[in-house]
């Protein structure tokens, strides 16, 4: 594979803890970059996102599942509640599925979720608040979940570009006999 992966920082922190071999889910994939930092790490990885062109090199892959899906219509997400091991989404937002996705998570399944806050309008695109995390606002998903936060944060960054970014890793409870 000649891609360059260029992962977010925040998923290969986290991302290096999850078991190997769990399903990874990783929404509006875009090229890939997930998809395949997962897969080199030995996961089998759903790539959704409303178009495949960046991951079409990936179709003969065995551990890929490629789903073309555009999430913002109303249907519902096309992967099976409880099936995956990790949810991974950066520098995407689409309000109405947020609960679908943490219901993807098998118990002790990590949600890695990274994208644009409140703020960023000054550093330019996203601007439109319904792209932007409110304060807080990945916080209050994980307690509706009742998620264990691993960690959070809500800050300006520098690279790759300057941005405001809010960012959460947190793991589904197992639940104890």
């Amino acid at each position: 594979m000649n891609v360059s992966l260029n992962a977010s920082p925040w998923v290969e922190r986290f991302g290096a803890s999850v078991a190997p071999g769990g399903r990874v889910c990783d929404v509006a994939c875009g090229g890939g970059r997930h998809t395949r930092w997962f897969v080199g790490r030995g996961h089998e990885v759903v790539a959704i996102d409303r178009d495949l062109t960046g991951v079409a090199d990936l179709r003969a892959d065995a551990r890929v599942e490629l789903v073309e899906c555009d999430l913002e219509v109303g249907d519902p997400v096309p992967v099976t509640p409880s099936s995956c091991g990790t949810v991974v989404v950066t520098n995407y937002l689409w309000r109405p599925i947020l609960d679908e996705l943490v219901e993807l998570l098998e118990p002790g399944g990590w949600l890695l979720y990274e994208t644009f806050a409140v703020g960023n309008e000054r550093f330019g695109r996203p601007t439109n608040p319904d792209y932007l995390l409110r304060p807080g606002e990945l916080l209050a998903l994980a307690a509706r979940h009742g998620l264990h936060v691993i960690a959070y944060e809500d800050l300006e960054v520098e690279t790759p570009r300057p941005a405001c970014v809010q960012r959460i890793a947190a793991r589904r409870p197992v639940p104890t006999a």
